[in-house]
């Protein structure tokens, strides 16, 4: 009788550590390296840097600063986005630079942490980036979007696909961009999850968009959502078909 044999383990996930202060550096490293899910596969101190050995090491996540000298975060997930698109970016900053995080998550970035944040989430969010989704929790993303465009200097180009999208599509874009969840919409809309995951897989293409949070921003650059309706005015619950 032939057995189907032993399942291989599951590879670890090759993390690339990117911060201009060693002492940082050494920290993430610290707290991943005793973890055998992850493989801390080398150190760089700035985004050219980091592209550089990006393309030499192969990382699976890069654990990315925004704020670095020679090439900062937002420059090196942009180069990265483009040529090793495979490669994810967890950006990593304080919540007083919203305007770089929303700029790492324009450049490609799947998702950022505060530099506070515990080891359980920065090993839950790498993960989550590995896997292809964005790690930002949704109320989170919308504090963020608001503040951002408060900002003088933020800008409202006209989205591409914008008048493709379906009036249901447009709802569901909206309440996905004032912080509901999957499963919050499918409540308020009346509709099955899986409608609701349909729904945001054809916003995701007609806007050209790879991930909820690049959608989010979206939604705040063009005017769909404004920061009064992130801080808390109830979204209808009609159930318009």
């Amino acid at each position: 009788m032939t057995g189907t044999g032993p399942t291989p383990p599951t590879p670890p996930i090759k993390v690339l550590i990117v911060d201009d202060q060693l002492l940082v550096r050494r920290g993430l490293s610290l707290i991943l390296s005793p973890n055998p899910s992850f493989e801390v596969v080398g150190e760089a101190e700035n985004g050219a840097q980091a592209v550089t050995l990006a393309h030499q090491l192969r990382p699976d996540v890069v654990v990315m600063d925004i704020r670095m000298p020679v090439l900062d975060g937002v420059g090196a997930t942009r180069q990265l986005a483009a040529t090793l698109p495979g490669c994810r970016v967890l950006a990593l900053s304080t919540f007083d630079m919203d305007d770089y995080l929303v700029g790492a998550l324009r450049a490609g970035a799947y998702g950022f942490l505060p530099k506070d944040s515990s080891p359980e989430d920065l090993s839950a969010a790498i993960r989550t980036v590995h896997a292809g989704d964005a790690a930002v929790a949704p109320r989170l993303l919308t504090r963020l979007i608001s503040t951002y465009v408060r900002a003088p200097h933020a800008t409202r180009p006209t989205p591409t696909g914008l008048d493709d999208l379906t009036p249901r599509e447009v709802e569901v874009w909206r309440l996905m961009a004032t912080g509901l969840d999957n499963t919050e919409i499918s409540r308020v809309l009346d509709i099955s999850l899986s409608t609701v995951k349909n729904y945001i897989t054809s916003i995701f293409d007609k806007l050209s968009v790879r991930d909820r949070a690049q959608a989010v921003i979206v939604a705040y650059e063009s005017g769909l959502v404004t920061a009064r309706a992130a801080a808390g005015d109830p979204p209808s619950d009609g159930h318009t078909r």
